[in-house]
């Protein structure tokens, strides 16, 4: 049975284990923005020993290249990538404590132990609701990678983010389980 969450950023791994596939949530606290782009260069940096932009420990990143904040918004239209993008780099950063991901379609099996063997969670967001999203977004600054333009890396402060567990720390995965009930 689906429940309705509110969520804190940083996740701890009690937070995780609790979530299960098909709850909705509501996420507040600080996410992180990065897209393929943005992902190959923290792998970069990791392969030679440097730290990172942000502390991966705990928190979420948003697969998302947010549209210029229209005057009086934080953000403008923020609809979910792909997020198969970023399944060659994903393991890495949740080795290093990363806990969700928000994107949207299917996930590599690869990322998938992973997600398990860390406890870490993948959330959907409605690509279709992006301008709605947008709302939640209270705050966003570029901490690294301008040069990529929307693509860049963004500290969020979101408040009541909408999203749903679509891949939960046990490996269930909506996509396949949501179906199921239908072909009944």
């Amino acid at each position: 049975m689906a429940k309705n969450i509110k969520l804190k950023t940083p996740l701890t791994n009690e937070d995780v284990v609790k979530l299960k596939a098909g709850d909705s949530v509501l996420i507040t606290g600080k996410i992180y923005t990065a897209r393929d782009a943005a992902h190959k260069r923290l792998i970069d940096l990791l392969t030679q020993g440097k730290e990172l932009p942000f502390d991966p420990e705990g928190q979420v990143i948003y697969y998302v290249g947010p549209a210029p904040a229209p005057p009086g918004y934080a953000s403008g239209s923020a609809g979910p990538t792909t997020s198969y993008r970023m399944d060659p780099y994903t393991p890495q950063l949740l080795d290093k404590g990363l806990k969700g991901m928000i994107g949207k379609g299917l996930r590599s099996q690869e990322v998938v132990e992973s997600m398990k063997k860390n406890k870490a969670v993948y959330f959907g967001a409605v690509g279709g609701a992006a301008a709605l999203i947008a709302k939640s977004i209270k705050k966003a600054e570029i901490i690294a990678y301008e040069d990529l333009g929307t693509e860049a890396i963004r500290e969020m402060e979101v408040e009541d983010f909408p999203a749903i567990v679509i891949i939960d720390s046990d490996g269930n995965n909506l996509y396949e389980t949501g179906p199921e009930k239908y072909r009944k």
